[in-house]
Order: structure tokens, then sequence, then C-alpha cells
């Protein structure tokens, strides 16, 4: 038997997704972007605090591509056209500014899921000293 093939990054789905729904319901989605990541290409000047935050709206972006390795798009800052380019990986999280719902991601969201720790014996979780839950029965009520 082989090993499965490994899982992609759910980063780039959940992105995808998070900006759909936000578009969708009317609101202005923004990235928030680590800009000490290799390969991150913005306009250094709005950096701050190693960070920087775009609006990845369909209305101050020009041709948004929101890919599986990377984010790219045109905008203007300050009235200067620029090429941004993101590697997926560096996307720390998004949000929408009329209300800050989103989702900010961790490192763990950028490969496949962690294995589950390890138990103590079948239907007992770590760490605990209580019974395992019994089951539940149902009983038919007239």
């Amino acid at each position: 038997m082989s090993n499965p093939p490994p899982l992609t990054s759910r980063r780039p789905y959940l992105v995808r997704a998070m900006h759909e729904w936000m578009t969708d319901n009317g609101q202005t989605p923004h990235l928030v972007i680590d800009a000490a990541i290799e390969g991150v290409v913005v306009p250094r000047q709005y950096i701050r605090d190693g960070k920087i935050v775009l609006n990845a709206s369909y209305e101050a972006t020009s041709g948004l591509m929101l890919k599986n390795d990377w984010i790219g798009f045109g905008a203007r800052f300050g009235g200067v056209a620029f090429e941004i380019r993101v590697p997926i990986h560096a996307v720390m999280g998004i949000y929408a500014r009329e209300t800050g719902q989103g989702m900010i991601f961790s490192d763990d969201d950028s490969g496949p899921p962690s294995e589950p720790p390890p138990s103590d014996g079948p239907g007992k979780p770590t760490g605990t000293d209580e019974p395992p839950p019994k089951r539940p029965q149902l009983k038919v009520v007239k």
C-alpha cells in the first residue's frame, strides 16, 4: 500500500472563500501581509511594523488573482500604480473593513493538519482521569 499524497495548504482556499463571502455581502476585504517574507512585492513605504494591509476589493484592484501559491493585482498607492505580488504563505489574515470579521491564519494553516496527540488508550483522551462518555441510548416514546 502506498502513502497518500501530502495535503495541500488550506490557506488559499480559505482566503478565496472569505474574499467571496465578504464581496457577496457588500463588504471590503482587506489582506494582512507579513512584508518580511521573501517574494512579497509591495510598496515599502506603506509597511508598518513589518506588515502591510491591502484593500483586496475588486473596486480597489486591477486583475485580482487569488491563486494557490500567490496573490497578485494592480493597485494605486498615493495615485501611483503598483503591481502587488504576495506568496500565499505571507498572508496573515483577511478581514472585512466594515465589520472586522474575518480570519487570522497560524503557521499550521499553511500545510496539512498536524497529528492528533497520542491517547492513553482507546476511548480515553490524553490527560484525563474521567471514564469515556457512555453511548447515547434511544427510547421509543408513544
